[in-house]
C-alpha cells in the first residue's frame, strides 16, 4: 500500500496530476478540494494518497489531508457508492459542510453533487451517520500554499474537461463553466466557480 508521496509536481491537469518521486512518474487522481491547494507545476508537494486496486485497474487517489482521505475511505464502503462517485463528492463539498449535510439530514443538497440522486443522498446520510467519529473530528487543516499557478493554454476547455471527469454530463458542464467564464480566469477559478454554482 502507498500511503504518501512527497515529489515534484510534473503536470497539473484537473482533476489529475502527475508526480515525479526520484524519476518514477506517479499518475493521480484529486478531488478538487485537493486540487486547488496544490502548488504550481515544477513545485514539490507531499501528498497523502490510497490505492485502488481493481481486476482492470491500480488507481492512486491523492489528499491533501487525513480527514479528506479518512472520507474518502469511508464514502467508498457505502453501497453503491465507487471511488469515482466519492472523488466527485469531495470535490463539490468540503468534509466539514458533508459532515453538516449527514448530521441534519440535509439530502437535498447531497442531491446537488454529481451522481448523487435521492436514494443515494439517502443512504449516504443513514450509512455515514454511523461513521462520523472516523472522520468527522474537527475542521480541515489549513493547507494552502502560496505561489502563481500557470495558466492553461485554454483554460474553458480544460475546465468544462474536468467537470465531466467529475461526473457531470458534457453539456451540463459546457454550460456550469461558459455561465461563470471571464476573461481573466483560469481553468481552477472556473471549476471552483463552476461547482458552486452548481450547488446553489
Amino acid at each position: 500500500m502507498i500511503g504518501w508521496l512527497r515529489g515534484r509536481i510534473v503536470k497539473k491537469q484537473p482533476p489529475g496530476l502527475i508526480l515525479d518521486v526520484h524519476g518514477v512518474g506517479y499518475e493521480l487522481e484529486a478531488s478538487m478540494n485537493t486540487f486547488f491547494q496544490l502548488p504550481a507545476a515544477g513545485e514539490e508537494v507531499e501528498i497523502l494518497t490510497h490505492l485502488s486496486v481493481r481486476e482492470d485497474s491500480h488507481t492512486l487517489y491523492g489528499f491533501g489531508s487525513e480527514k479528506e482521505r479518512s472520507l474518502f475511505r469511508a464514502l467508498i464502503r457505502v453501497n453503491g457508492v465507487g471511488a469515482k462517485m466519492a472523488l466527485a463528492i469531495l470535490s463539490g463539498i468540503s468534509a466539514a459542510e458533508f459532515g453538516h449535510c449527514i448530521e441534519t439530514g440535509d439530502d437535498t443538497r447531497l442531491q446537488r453533487l454529481p451522481g448523487v440522486g435521492k436514494k443515494t443522498a439517502q443512504r449516504l446520510i443513514v450509512e455515514m451517520r454511523d461513521r462520523l467519529d472516523e472522520w468527522h473530528t474537527g475542521h480541515l487543516p489549513d493547507r494552502e500554499q502560496a505561489g502563481t499557478r500557470p495558466g492553461a493554454a485554454d483554460p474553458v476547455n480544460e475546465a468544462v474537461s474536468a467537470m465531466i471527469s467529475l461526473g457531470y454530463r458534457p453539456q451540463e458542464a459546457s454550460r456550469l463553466v461558459h455561465a461563470v467564464s471571464a476573461e481573466d480566469m483560469d481553468s481552477e477559478a472556473l471549476i471552483r466557480a463552476a461547482l458552486k454554482a452548481a450547488l446553489t
